[in-house]
């Protein structure tokens, strides 16, 4: 695994969400380089190297990260707070999908720096758009250095 970069990094804890982002994104062709973690720890883990992970070369670093805020551990947005004051991984684009409209958590989620806020449509149509749409723009439209 420690040579094999990932494009984008899943972190959700509620598997039927997460069952139904890697369903939108194999519809489109984009789930073929996606780790799926199940909490914050374990997302902590993978992008610093660290754990089940310390095989992996850091610098291969996710395109990008869609980040559930509640989660078991360690929350979404301590996790983002981690990625974000980290100098190598500060640039890794991260996407919040949530189901939290808590104004709060917006704020705070674009102070520590998050790239993108979406809150997850309820049904699976919308929902699929918007992972699609996600991916494509992370992965194909939005130019990394």
């Amino acid at each position: 695994m420690n040579d094999q970069p990932i494009e984008i990094l899943l972190v959700e804890d509620n598997i039927h969400d997460a069952e139904m982002t890697i369903r939108a994104l194999r519809k489109v062709n984009l789930a073929n380089k996606l780790i799926h973690v199940k909490d914050g720890a374990e997302a902590l883990d993978f992008i610093f190297a660290k754990g089940d992970f310390s095989d992996r070369k850091i610098e291969n670093k996710p395109r990008v990260i869609l980040l559930d805020i509640k989660m078991p551990k360690v929350d979404g947005i301590e996790v983002l707070r981690q990625i974000k004051s980290n100098e190598t991984t500060r640039t890794i684009p991260v996407v919040i999908m949530t189901s939290s409209k808590e104004e709060q958590n917006l704020i705070t989620s674009y102070n520590l720096g998050v790239n993108s806020y979406v809150v997850k449509p309820v049904e699976f149509e919308g929902f699929a758009k918007a992972v699609s749409e996600l991916g494509f723009y992370w992965l194909i439209t939005n130019q990394v250095t």
